[in-house]
């Protein structure tokens, strides 16, 4: 009987392509040599940074981990991802990038964290089988699908980003940060990134819209109890976003800016991913215990993708597993209330990289509806 793993339901749809999901993911995740951005950005890189990224890199290509973690392309993904933003980032997003090539072959940071996410962060989390569910789905004959979810609501903080958060906010003491600068949506990942704050006593603001912090009041009451500078602004997460970046860029030297989603300028959605790659890899371990297999269906809601790309992770190279991402389809894809950008977007670049947009015939972002809050 088919196993199936399923994350969140939401209703809609997410790439419609007629690449099976394995191949669509591999094609994304696994990129060939290509340039990071174009013209004198691309030399700045090279100028500012190329050197010390080179050197981390082969510091981790010398040790002994996984070669995923190596991202060969500057960012890029096939056509999307990248690092579009003023030559005035590129050094600091090149020293990210080597500080993180070479946490990553540090072994006392990897067993600090392993630490943090077993004894803070409560991993590993179960893969709980929803028998009620389960039998919901079964046919006259009794077939159907064994479904099993991966209980991320059960970390600290009540959801998967502090797996992230805690990570990042342990990469921002290496480099001398002392200040957290993050934004959230349903809150969620400003609470986590609050609770990582609080461990390593770091100095933590989080931008969050208006509407947002008035229908996840319990999440602000939660990040202002761990410390954390709740400040408001007009608009919604992708707003949030915008000004977050900006306070960052006012204080590069001091500040960090921990991105809990896998979108932005290289590296970031490249380390989010690695991060929050611990649920797939928990996911596998623990389906091999169950029932000595593999999930033949893995999915997952991909809003700004941290859920989905750390339950699929692990899995974009198994060909006999099905990669299915879920988007918010709202009143309709026939209608213009809905958050469904992969499935209806267009190409764009915003926030320094490249991905699919809801955006209107002169490329201006247009608004989105979801009965989620962000």
């Amino acid at each position: 009987m088919a196993r199936s793993l399923q994350s969140s339901f939401v209703h809609g749809k997410c790439f419609p392509t007629s690449e099976t999901s394995a191949t669509a993911f591999k094609r994304c995740l696994f990129p060939s040599f290509i340039k990071c951005c174009g013209g004198s950005a691309t030399q700045e890189h090279a100028a500012v940074g190329g050197e010390m990224v080179a050197l981390a890199r082969d510091a981790v290509r010398r040790s002994r981990l996984p070669e995923e973690i190596l991202v060969k392309s500057g960012g890029n993904f096939g056509r999307f991802g990248g690092k579009y933003v003023p030559e005035t980032l590129m050094t600091s997003l090149a020293h990210l990038e080597a500080e993180f090539y070479l946490a990553m072959d540090d072994a006392y940071f990897r067993e600090e964290l392993e630490a943090a996410l077993k004894d803070y962060v409560g991993r590993e989390t179960p893969l709980y089988f929803a028998q009620s569910l389960t039998n919901y789905h079964k046919d006259g004959n009794g077939y159907g699908p064994e479904i099993y979810l991966k209980r991320e609501d059960l970390n600290h903080g009540g959801a998967h980003k502090i797996n992230n958060a805690i990570a990042q906010a342990m990469l921002a003491k290496r480099l001398g940060r002392k200040s957290i600068i993050a934004a959230t949506g349903a809150g969620q990942h400003g609470v986590a990134t609050a609770a990582s704050c609080a461990k390593l006593s770091l100095d933590c603001t989080i931008f969050m819209g208006s509407q947002d912090m008035e229908r996840q009041s319990s999440n602000v009451l939660l990040m202002k109890l761990l410390g954390a500078q709740v400040k408001p602004v007009d608009g919604k997460f992708k707003d949030a976003t915008s000004v977050a970046i900006r306070a960052w860029v006012e204080n590069l030297e001091t500040s960090y800016y921990l991105p809990g989603t896998v979108v932005g300028p290289h590296p970031c959605p490249t380390i989010v991913s690695q991060f929050q790659s611990v649920i797939g890899k928990e996911t596998r371990r623990q389906a091999m215990q169950k029932w000595r297999g593999k999930p033949a269906v893995l999915l997952a809601c991909v809003g700004s993708g941290s859920n989905a790309i750390g339950l699929f992770h692990e899995f974009i190279c198994d060909e006999d597993v099905r990669l299915i991402g879920i988007d918010a389809a709202g009143f309709g894809l026939e209608t213009s209330k809905h958050s469904a950008s992969l499935s209806k977007g267009e190409v764009g670049v915003y926030h320094g990289a490249m991905c699919y947009l809801l955006q209107d015939a002169e490329g201006q972002i247009v608004g989105t509806h979801s009965t989620a809050v962000g």
